[in-house]
């Protein structure tokens, strides 16, 4: 294996251990010395690679969202379609969770939480509405997608979690439908 392969290997295996270790324990609770272990590496190679905690976390919580093209839908179906995709989302990928974790008590992971929001949500809304009512309705639709996030895969609310994925598309997706397409109030 060349040492760009062996680089990009270990740099790979400290991101996984780093995003497992993060949705795990929290910012504040992981450590350098634990992710290294996860990785089963030397803690100095995290350190070479990545900086410092928040140079690790920054790189453990670079992801896409890969949000649909909502422009193309029908208005009808677009509050349904965004839930659904955040649900597939979180179901399938624990540095969402993780993330949501951190950035409700650290400043790096809120941070991290608000570029996300404003450079892959915010664009995305702004396809379907006026751009100058988009940061708004964004704002909305997050706080909808977040606040059952947090009910349903952190807190692990028993009422979000035993309900069925259809159940939880058909109350927030109309709520989600009207923040992007109907007349302001």
């Amino acid at each position: 294996m060349t040492t760009a392969r062996r680089s990009d290997a270990t740099r790979a295996a400290i991101i996984d251990a780093a995003r497992e270790r993060f949705a795990a324990d929290g910012y504040e609770r992981a450590t350098i010395r634990a992710i290294a272990g996860d990785a089963g590496i030397d803690p100095s190679m995290v350190m070479r690679y990545f900086g410092n905690k928040e140079g690790l976390f920054a790189a453990a919580s670079d992801f896409r969202l890969d949000l649909p093209e909502l422009g193309a839908l029908p208005a009808r179906h677009i509050g349904a379609v965004l839930v659904t995709h955040f649900l597939d989302r979180w179901e399938r990928d624990d540095v969402l969770t993780g993330l949501l974790r951190v950035c409700a008590t650290n400043a790096a992971g809120a941070e991290r939480m608000r570029e996300i929001f404003a450079e892959q949500l915010g664009p995305v809304t702004r396809g379907v509405c006026d751009p100058a009512e988009a940061p708004r309705r964004a704002a909305l639709v997050a706080s909808q997608i977040l606040g059952m996030a947090l009910t349903r895969y952190v807190l692990r609310f028993p009422p979000a979690v035993e309900m069925s994925r259809e159940e939880v598309v058909a109350w927030l997706g109309p709520t989600i439908q009207r923040y992007l397409v109907d007349e302001l109030p």
